[in-house]
């Protein structure tokens, strides 16, 4: 009984994502999503039972596992623009699958059940980021915010603007600039790390995916379940 309790989290949170997979599989008729949901509902599960077992680098072992996997084998070398402009692609493609689907669950409707995980497991930007030394912040809280809605306003306008230019290979266009992207946020994460001393600096005030993530996790189901504990804890004191 003890056993299962201590599990139950890492075991819901497999058949979670093995059902959005079968799901998936099965509407679109397309084993890609049986193996990309399986995979990376395996890699969570294991983290967590990692975490549950203290081990040290349980977080660090899953972004690996899945944000590499995302970045080089979904990102490089399936030529999967997995960034936010991906999305705009595919929605404006009125096509639902690839970077649509990968919000959809990661970012959209996914954190109403688990909050901001993807930030923490999932994230390949964030999996070098915590390697970096400031993981306690140093700094101050800056009222700059404001900029993650400017970048989120402005890939949505470049990519509206490739389909209304017509802009010849569109989808070669979204390929390099899935990799320039990436390599410009890579130097400014590690830059803006360094300065301002706090690795998530750059997830906390520029990231414009959290623009997604951050209504739907204020009242995602872990949270709420969270506050009720805090809440009768409180209250037996």
């Amino acid at each position: 009984m003890e056993f299962k309790k201590k599990y139950l989290v890492p075991i819901s949170m497999f058949c979670v994502f093995e059902l959005i997979a079968i799901i998936l599989w099965l509407r679109l008729d397309n084993s890609f999503y049986l193996f990309n949901f399986s995979y990376i509902g395996i890699c969570i599960s294991l983290g967590l039972i990692l975490y549950i077992n203290k081990f040290k680098h349980a977080r660090l072992v899953v972004q690996f596992l899945v944000g590499s996997y995302m970045l080089i084998y979904l990102g490089l070398l399936s030529s999967e623009n997995m960034q936010i402009e991906g999305f705009w692609y595919y929605l404006f493609l009125g096509v639902f699958e690839a970077a649509t689907i990968h919000y959809l669950v990661a970012k959209i409707l996914g954190p109403l059940i688990f909050g901001r995980g993807w930030c923490g497991y999932a994230c390949w930007t964030a999996m070098i980021l915590d390697l970096l030394p400031y993981k306690i912040p140093k700094g101050s809280r800056r009222k700059i915010g404001y900029i993650r809605y400017v970048l989120f306003i402005f890939s949505f306008l470049f990519t509206g603007a490739l389909f209304v230019l017509k802009i010849p290979n569109i989808e070669r266009v979204m390929f390099w600039s899935f990799i320039i992207g990436n390599i410009l946020y890579y130097a400014l994460v590690i830059l803006l790390a360094f300065i301002f001393k706090d690795n998530r600096w750059f997830c906390k005030y520029i990231c414009p995916v959290t623009v997604f993530l951050k209504p739907a996790s204020y009242y995602s189901l872990m949270r709420l379940n969270e506050m009720k504990k805090n809440v009768l804890t409180a209250e037996c004191a």
